[in-house]
Protein backbone atom coordinates (compact mmCIF):
# COMPACT_ATOMS: atom_id res chain seq x y z
CA UNK A 1 0.00 0.00 0.00
CA UNK A 2 1.70 3.26 -1.10
CA UNK A 3 2.53 5.76 1.60
CA UNK A 4 0.71 8.46 -0.37
CA UNK A 5 -2.59 6.80 0.53
CA UNK A 6 -2.53 8.13 4.09
CA UNK A 7 -4.04 11.49 3.19
CA UNK A 8 -6.81 10.11 0.90
CA UNK A 9 -7.72 7.55 3.56
CA UNK A 10 -7.87 10.35 6.09
CA UNK A 11 -10.18 12.36 3.86
CA UNK A 12 -12.34 9.28 3.32
CA UNK A 13 -12.63 8.74 7.07
CA UNK A 14 -13.53 12.42 7.52
CA UNK A 15 -16.32 12.04 4.96
CA UNK A 16 -17.60 8.82 6.53
CA UNK A 17 -17.42 10.21 10.05
CA UNK A 18 -19.30 13.34 9.05
CA UNK A 19 -21.90 11.29 7.20
CA UNK A 20 -22.39 9.05 10.24
CA UNK A 21 -23.07 12.04 12.49
CA UNK A 22 -25.51 13.43 9.90
CA UNK A 23 -27.36 10.11 9.65
CA UNK A 24 -27.69 9.85 13.43
CA UNK A 25 -28.83 13.47 13.69
CA UNK A 26 -31.46 12.98 10.98
CA UNK A 27 -32.73 9.78 12.63
CA UNK A 28 -33.08 11.56 15.99
CA UNK A 29 -34.79 14.53 14.36
CA UNK A 30 -37.06 12.23 12.36
CA UNK A 31 -38.35 10.54 15.50
CA UNK A 32 -38.49 13.56 17.79
CA UNK A 33 -39.86 16.16 15.39
CA UNK A 34 -40.75 14.36 12.19
CA UNK A 35 -43.03 11.74 13.65
CA UNK A 36 -41.17 8.82 12.09
CA UNK A 37 -41.97 5.33 13.39
CA UNK A 38 -39.19 4.27 15.74
CA UNK A 39 -38.06 1.28 13.58
CA UNK A 40 -37.42 3.69 10.69
CA UNK A 41 -35.41 6.01 12.92
CA UNK A 42 -33.46 3.06 14.36
CA UNK A 43 -32.69 1.71 10.90
CA UNK A 44 -31.25 5.05 9.82
CA UNK A 45 -29.21 5.25 13.02
CA UNK A 46 -27.95 1.75 12.28
CA UNK A 47 -26.74 2.88 8.87
CA UNK A 48 -24.99 5.73 10.64
CA UNK A 49 -23.22 3.25 12.93
CA UNK A 50 -22.07 1.12 9.99
CA UNK A 51 -20.86 4.24 8.19
CA UNK A 52 -18.94 5.30 11.30
CA UNK A 53 -17.41 1.84 11.55
CA UNK A 54 -16.18 2.16 7.98
CA UNK A 55 -14.75 5.57 8.89
CA UNK A 56 -12.83 4.06 11.80
CA UNK A 57 -11.42 1.33 9.54
CA UNK A 58 -10.37 3.89 6.93
CA UNK A 59 -8.72 6.03 9.60
CA UNK A 60 -6.84 3.09 11.10
CA UNK A 61 -5.68 2.01 7.65
CA UNK A 62 -4.48 5.56 7.03
CA UNK A 63 -2.66 5.52 10.35
CA UNK A 64 -0.83 2.31 9.42
CA UNK A 65 0.21 3.84 6.11
CA UNK A 66 1.34 7.05 7.77
CA UNK A 67 3.40 5.21 10.40
CA UNK A 68 5.47 3.54 7.67
CA UNK A 69 7.22 6.77 6.66
CA UNK A 70 5.31 9.62 8.26
CA UNK A 71 5.08 11.67 5.08
CA UNK A 72 1.85 13.55 5.71
CA UNK A 73 -1.84 12.96 6.17
CA UNK A 74 -1.70 12.45 9.94
CA UNK A 75 -4.02 15.40 10.59
CA UNK A 76 -6.68 14.11 8.20
CA UNK A 77 -6.43 10.60 9.66
CA UNK A 78 -6.74 11.89 13.22
CA UNK A 79 -9.71 14.10 12.37
CA UNK A 80 -11.44 11.23 10.57
CA UNK A 81 -10.95 9.01 13.59
CA UNK A 82 -12.31 11.69 15.93
CA UNK A 83 -15.39 12.16 13.75
CA UNK A 84 -16.05 8.43 13.30
CA UNK A 85 -15.49 7.12 16.81
CA UNK A 86 -18.54 8.64 18.62
CA UNK A 87 -21.23 7.08 16.42
CA UNK A 88 -19.23 3.87 15.98
CA UNK A 89 -18.83 3.61 19.75
CA UNK A 90 -22.52 4.25 20.30
CA UNK A 91 -23.45 1.58 17.78
CA UNK A 92 -21.04 -0.90 19.35
CA UNK A 93 -22.40 -0.17 22.84
CA UNK A 94 -25.98 -0.74 21.64
CA UNK A 95 -25.04 -4.02 19.99
CA UNK A 96 -23.12 -5.29 23.02
CA UNK A 97 -25.98 -4.34 25.34
CA UNK A 98 -28.50 -6.11 23.10
CA UNK A 99 -26.41 -9.30 23.17
CA UNK A 100 -25.74 -9.21 26.91
CA UNK A 101 -29.22 -8.42 28.23
CA UNK A 102 -32.43 -10.48 28.08
CA UNK A 103 -35.10 -9.64 25.47
CA UNK A 104 -37.45 -8.00 27.97
CA UNK A 105 -38.44 -4.38 28.52
CA UNK A 106 -40.41 -4.40 31.79
CA UNK A 107 -38.49 -4.56 35.10
CA UNK A 108 -39.86 -4.58 38.65
CA UNK A 109 -38.24 -4.77 42.07
CA UNK A 110 -41.20 -6.86 43.20
CA UNK A 111 -41.95 -9.63 40.72
CA UNK A 112 -44.52 -11.33 42.96
CA UNK A 113 -46.69 -8.27 43.57
CA UNK A 114 -45.45 -5.67 41.06
CA UNK A 115 -46.69 -2.08 41.02
CA UNK A 116 -49.56 -1.70 38.55
CA UNK A 117 -49.73 1.13 36.02
CA UNK A 118 -53.07 2.93 36.20
CA UNK A 119 -52.44 6.28 34.53
CA UNK A 120 -50.21 5.37 31.58
CA UNK A 121 -51.38 5.05 27.98
CA UNK A 122 -51.60 1.27 28.20
CA UNK A 123 -52.12 0.09 31.80
CA UNK A 124 -51.09 -3.53 32.20
CA UNK A 125 -49.67 -6.08 34.60
CA UNK A 126 -46.02 -7.05 34.82
CA UNK A 127 -45.44 -9.96 32.39
CA UNK A 128 -45.09 -13.18 34.39
CA UNK A 129 -42.77 -14.61 31.73
CA UNK A 130 -40.21 -11.92 32.59
CA UNK A 131 -39.55 -13.19 36.11
CA UNK A 132 -36.89 -15.81 35.47
CA UNK A 133 -35.05 -13.73 32.86
CA UNK A 134 -35.06 -10.66 35.09
CA UNK A 135 -33.83 -12.51 38.17
CA UNK A 136 -31.00 -14.13 36.19
CA UNK A 137 -29.88 -10.92 34.49
CA UNK A 138 -30.52 -8.39 37.26
CA UNK A 139 -30.23 -10.09 40.66
CA UNK A 140 -29.49 -6.74 42.33
CA UNK A 141 -32.81 -5.20 41.28
CA UNK A 142 -34.51 -5.33 44.67
CA UNK A 143 -36.73 -3.11 46.84
CA UNK A 144 -35.10 -0.28 48.77
CA UNK A 145 -35.67 -0.10 52.53
CA UNK A 146 -35.38 3.28 54.26
CA UNK A 147 -35.72 4.11 57.93
CA UNK A 148 -38.23 6.85 57.15
CA UNK A 149 -41.96 7.26 57.77
CA UNK A 150 -43.99 6.40 54.69
CA UNK A 151 -45.04 10.02 54.11
CA UNK A 152 -41.44 11.23 54.21
CA UNK A 153 -40.25 8.45 51.93
CA UNK A 154 -43.04 9.24 49.48
CA UNK A 155 -42.13 12.95 49.51
CA UNK A 156 -38.45 12.14 48.97
CA UNK A 157 -39.23 9.85 46.03
CA UNK A 158 -41.54 12.42 44.45
CA UNK A 159 -38.95 15.18 44.87
CA UNK A 160 -36.36 13.00 43.14
CA UNK A 161 -38.76 12.20 40.28
CA UNK A 162 -39.28 15.92 39.74
CA UNK A 163 -35.54 16.57 40.03
CA UNK A 164 -34.94 14.05 37.25
CA UNK A 165 -37.38 15.97 35.07
CA UNK A 166 -39.78 13.07 34.63
CA UNK A 167 -43.38 13.87 33.72
CA UNK A 168 -45.54 13.08 36.75
CA UNK A 169 -48.81 11.39 35.78
CA UNK A 170 -50.00 10.69 39.31
CA UNK A 171 -48.68 11.21 42.82
CA UNK A 172 -51.33 9.83 45.15
CA UNK A 173 -50.24 9.77 48.78
CA UNK A 174 -53.36 7.84 49.78
CA UNK A 175 -52.36 5.08 47.34
CA UNK A 176 -48.66 5.59 48.13
CA UNK A 177 -47.79 5.38 44.44
CA UNK A 178 -46.18 7.68 41.90
CA UNK A 179 -46.46 7.20 38.15
CA UNK A 180 -44.29 9.13 35.72
CA UNK A 181 -42.80 9.20 32.23
CA UNK A 182 -39.01 9.19 31.84
CA UNK A 183 -37.63 10.34 28.49
CA UNK A 184 -34.38 9.02 27.03
CA UNK A 185 -31.73 11.62 26.29
CA UNK A 186 -30.95 10.86 22.65
CA UNK A 187 -34.12 9.80 20.86
CA UNK A 188 -36.59 10.95 23.48
CA UNK A 189 -38.14 7.50 23.88
CA UNK A 190 -40.75 7.50 26.66
CA UNK A 191 -40.49 4.88 29.40
CA UNK A 192 -43.11 4.40 32.10
CA UNK A 193 -42.21 4.39 35.78
CA UNK A 194 -44.25 3.38 38.83
CA UNK A 195 -42.92 3.90 42.37
CA UNK A 196 -44.74 2.36 45.32
CA UNK A 197 -44.06 3.20 48.98
CA UNK A 198 -45.25 0.81 51.70
CA UNK A 199 -44.83 0.79 55.45
CA UNK A 200 -42.48 -1.67 57.17
CA UNK A 201 -41.51 -2.28 60.79
CA UNK A 202 -38.28 -0.35 60.22
CA UNK A 203 -39.74 2.47 58.13
CA UNK A 204 -40.63 2.36 54.43
CA UNK A 205 -40.06 0.05 51.49
CA UNK A 206 -39.70 1.50 48.00
CA UNK A 207 -40.66 -0.65 45.02
CA UNK A 208 -40.18 0.52 41.49
CA UNK A 209 -41.25 -0.70 38.08
CA UNK A 210 -39.88 0.67 34.82
CA UNK A 211 -40.88 -0.37 31.32
CA UNK A 212 -40.33 0.78 27.76
CA UNK A 213 -43.29 1.82 25.64
CA UNK A 214 -41.60 0.86 22.36
CA UNK A 215 -39.87 -2.28 21.20
CA UNK A 216 -39.40 -5.67 22.83
CA UNK A 217 -35.96 -5.14 24.41
CA UNK A 218 -34.51 -2.34 26.50
CA UNK A 219 -30.76 -3.18 26.49
CA UNK A 220 -30.78 -2.96 30.28
CA UNK A 221 -32.06 0.63 30.38
CA UNK A 222 -34.90 0.00 32.81
CA UNK A 223 -32.75 -1.92 35.29
CA UNK A 224 -30.15 0.86 35.15
CA UNK A 225 -32.86 3.46 35.75
CA UNK A 226 -34.07 1.68 38.87
CA UNK A 227 -30.53 1.22 40.20
CA UNK A 228 -29.66 4.87 39.56
CA UNK A 229 -32.89 6.15 41.13
CA UNK A 230 -32.39 4.08 44.27
CA UNK A 231 -28.74 5.16 44.52
CA UNK A 232 -29.81 8.81 44.28
CA UNK A 233 -32.56 8.26 46.84
CA UNK A 234 -30.13 6.64 49.27
CA UNK A 235 -27.67 9.47 48.75
CA UNK A 236 -30.36 12.08 49.40
CA UNK A 237 -31.41 10.24 52.56
CA UNK A 238 -27.79 10.04 53.77
CA UNK A 239 -27.16 13.72 53.16
CA UNK A 240 -30.52 14.86 54.54
CA UNK A 241 -31.71 12.19 56.99
CA UNK A 242 -34.30 14.54 58.48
Amino acid sequence: MPDTLARPLGFLSIFLGTASIALLAVSVWGFRAGGWPWPQAYDLAGWGAWTAGAGVIAALAGLVVWLRRRRGGAGAVLLGLILSLPVAGLGAAFEIAARNTPPINDISTDTEDPPVFWFTATPSDYPAQNVESQRAAYPDVRPLDLSLPVDDAFAAALALVEEHGWEVLSADLSESQIEAIATSRLFGFEDEVAIRVTETNAGARIDMRSRSRLGQIDRGANARRIAAFFADLETAFTLHPN
